[in-house]
Parts: structure tokens; C-alpha cells; sequence
């Protein structure tokens, strides 16, 4: 029953999805100020070891075995027990395993994706912590509810490759973590700027690449759907990216390459959703939304003065919600075998059902982070000291230096 072709295209996407994670060290490392580069990337680095334990453990029984109330799932399948070699009820065609591998990596990324709202400022065995409540109490149940068989799947709400469980989950609990923990401190002319740029840049071409297998990959399969994955992910990625850059020229009169990568990662993470459920014109209209729209969250929140470092919530949160509600817009049976037109096919009752899953799993993300760092800081506090904000978490909590001249 296992086909070779499938499997060896579901592993190398896992392969794929893993590269992602050292991507969002440097995409972060790079747009952080120099003192604290190291703190940014272990926080993404160590998730590929914590959240592999986890997931090992119990993470992956309690979102795929069984199904109790429609919320979790239960231990069956806890320390791989009954995960082997042979197909698994996800996927008849390719070893329960190598699903197991794909859907770890994206447990791997979610939480190191928060890191960027609450960066330069929060204790290293804080993080640790609140990794390891989060991805139990706020990930492996959203997997469960949409991808696992849990009440939103019965419900038929679709989300191809994480909009929701990923994206949404991960945009809203930064914005939770970013309102907890506070907003940076500065000393006075301190420069915000970030310290190295060409980082950022080989830090969005390893996304882009990851992308395809993250995108791509979730058929689990190599077939038509995968290609049409493969191929919305490009598009939406590329308009996006041009959007930002023409609307950031046209605001300050020069193009920003930092503008033109954000604008990409937003293009990901809105077509994420969809990649698989949409036609390829409907991925150049969601990569100039996502484009424009991000942009719009990402002056907000300026505007509001939250200091969501690298902006999570806009890239990732408003991305991939409004990723979520679009797929309710475009979806259309000739491309997908969901069965699910969109509101442009005539179907409302979709529309508002992806509506309404977007904006619970917003807020389910939001207050279960917000208790998360309540709860931990009543018992020591997230955040570093002043003077060790001030000198820089690098040299103060790591004893270790990025740049040694």
C-alpha cells in the first residue's frame, strides 16, 4: 500500500520544513540589534530540540490518536507506540512515520515564530518554559480541532497548510506575549535599525525555499494538488513582496529591501491556507492582499505602539487570518477534492465558517498565551533586568558574542 514516489516526496518536504527553522534564526538574527543576535537564535535553534521531545512524548498522540470531545485527542500513540513503518489512518499511502516527520516540523516553527514580539528582552529559561506550556496547551490542540479530526473538522472548516494552526496561532499569541511582557527599553540615540541586512535576506530565501515543502508537501502526496501548492505559494510570495516594495517606495520616496522581504513573508503566510484549495488567478489577488493588508497592520501597530519587535502579529497573525477568510472566498472545487466552493462560487455558509474558525483560533491563541506568561511571571519574572536589557543578552545571559573582531 505504501507508494515509494509519495513517501520520498513527503520526507524531503520535511526536509524542507526543517531548513525553515535555521531560516527564521537569521531572518530574526538579522533584523534584531547586534547585542542580542545569539538570544534571537537560539530561541529558534533550541525549539528544534525541546518541541522534538514533545512531540515524540506526547504532541503527536494527543493531536492525531482518537478523538475525545472534538478537542483532543489521547495517548495511544505516546512515544510513537503504534507509529511505525506502515500507513497510519492520515495517510493510507506513505508510512505512518513519515507523516509524523512532517507534521513535527511544523510543531517545531510555531513557537519559534512568537520570538520575534517579545525579542532583546526575555529570559532564555523563561522562554523554555513557556515553549513547552504553549506547544501543549495552545498548538497540539489547535492541530487536533482542524487537522486531527477535532470538532472544526467535523465542523468542515479547511486549512491546507497552517493558516490557522500555524500563522494565526502563532501572530495572536505574539501580540499576547508583546502586551505581558512590554516594550523594549532604549538608552538615549541608541540605534533601532537592524544590524545586519544581508542575514534577513538569507534568512527569507531559506523560508522561500522551505515554503514549497511546507506549502507543497501538506497534499502528502506528489500529485496535482502538490503542484498547485507549489505554484500558489510562488505567486502569492512574489506579488506580495512587489506590493510592499511599491507601497513602501511610494511612502518614503526609496525602496527598502527590509520592506520587500517582509512583504514576501506575508505573501507565505496568507497563501498558506489556500495553497491547495485555490485557483493560480486567485494567488495573485491574496499575495496583493496580503501585500497591502499586512502593511496596513504592520503602520497599526506602529500607531498603537505595541512593540512587537519584528512584526509576528502583522506578518503572521493578520496574515494568516486573513489567508483563512480569502480561502473561504476562493475556494473552488475543480482544484481542490475538499469539496468546498468559496463565496466567489456562490457559497456563503463556507465563508462564514472560515470566519468564524479564524477568529476563535485568534482568540483561543490570545488568552491561552496571555495565562501562559501571567501564571509564569507571578513565579519569576519573563523579563531580564534593566542593565542586562541595557548590555545586551548575548554578552550579559550567554557570555557569548556574535562578532568577535
Amino acid at each position: 500500500m505504501i507508494n515509494a514516489g509519495d513517501t520520498a516526496f513527503v520526507l524531503v518536504s520535511a526536509a524542507l520544513v526543517m531548513v525553515m527553522t535555521p531560516g527564521l534564526a537569521f531572518f530574526y538574527g538579522g533584523l534584531v540589534r547586534r547585542k542580542n543576535v545569539l538570544a534571537i537564535m537560539l530561541q529558534s535553534f533550541i525549539s528544534m530540540g525541546v518541541v522534538t521531545v514533545i512531540w515524540v512524548a506526547v504532541g503527536y498522540s494527543l493531536a492525531f490518536s482518537g478523538n475525545e470531545g472534538g478537542v483532543i485527542g489521547n495517548l495511544s500513540w505516546a512515544f510513537l507506540r503504534n507509529v511505525g513503518t506502515r500507513p497510519g489512518p492520515w495517510a493510507a499511502h506513505i508510512p505512518a512515520l513519515a507523516h509524523f516527520s512532517f507534521q513535527e516540523m511544523f510543531a517545531i516553527i510555531t513557537p519559534a515564530l512568537i520570538t520575534g514580539a517579545f525579542a532583546d528582552r526575555v529570559h532564555f529559561k523563561s522562554y523554555l518554559k513557556f515553549l513547552v506550556a504553549w506547544s501543549l496547551l495552545v498548538y497540539v490542540p489547535l492541530v487536533h480541532w482542524i487537522w486531527g479530526g477535532g470538532f472544526l473538522a467535523k465542523w468542515g472548516v479547511l486549512d491546507f497548510a497552517g493558516g490557522m494552526v500555524v500563522h494565526t496561532s502563532a501572530g495572536f499569541a505574539a501580540l499576547a506575549s508583546v502586551w505581558v511582557v512590554g516594550k523594549r527599553k532604549f538608552a538615549p540615540g541608541e540605534k533601532t535599525v537592524p544590524h545586519n541586512i544581508a542575514f534577513v535576506g538569507l534568512g527569507t530565501g531559506l523560508l522561500w525555499f522551505g515554503w514549497f515543502g511546507f506549502n507543497a508537501g501538506s497534499a502528502l502526496a506528489a500529485n496535482g494538488i502538490a503542484a498547485q501548492a507549489f505554484v500558489n505559494t510562488d505567486i502569492a510570495a512574489s506579488v506580495a513582496m512587489c506590493t510592499w516594495l511599491a507601497i513602501s517606495w511610494w511612502k518614503s520616496g526609496k525602496p527598502s529591501m527590509v520592506g520587500a522581504f517582509t512583504g514576501a513573508v506575508a505573501g507565505l503566510a496568507c497563501i498558506t491556507p489556500c495553497a491547495g484549495y485555490v485557483p493560480s488567478w486567485a494567488s495573485f489577488i491574496i499575495g496583493f492582499l496580503a501585500g497591502a493588508v499586512v502593511y496596513l497592520a504592520v503602520w497599526f501597530r506602529n500607531w498603537r505602539k505595541w512593540d512587537d519587535a519584528l512584526d509576528v502579529w502583522g506578518a503572521h497573525g493578520i496574515g494568516g487570518l486573513l489567508g483563512t477568510i480569502l480561502l473561504g472566498v476562493f475556494a473552488y472545487v475543480s482544484v481542490n477534492a475538499a469539496g468546498h466552493n468559496g463565496l466567489a462560487a456562490g457559497n456563503a455558509a463556507f465563508f462564514g465558517k472560515q470566519v468564524a474558525a479564524a477568529l476563535l483560533v485568534a482568540a483561543y491563541a490570545f488568552g491561552v498565551t496571555w495565562l501562559i506568561l501571567k501564571i509564569l511571571n507571578r513565579f519569576e519574572p519573563i523579563r531580564v533586568p534593566d542593565a542586562v536589557e541595557q548590555a545586551g543578552l548575548d554578552t550579559e545571559l550567554e557570555e557569548e558574542e556574535a562578532y568577535v573582531l
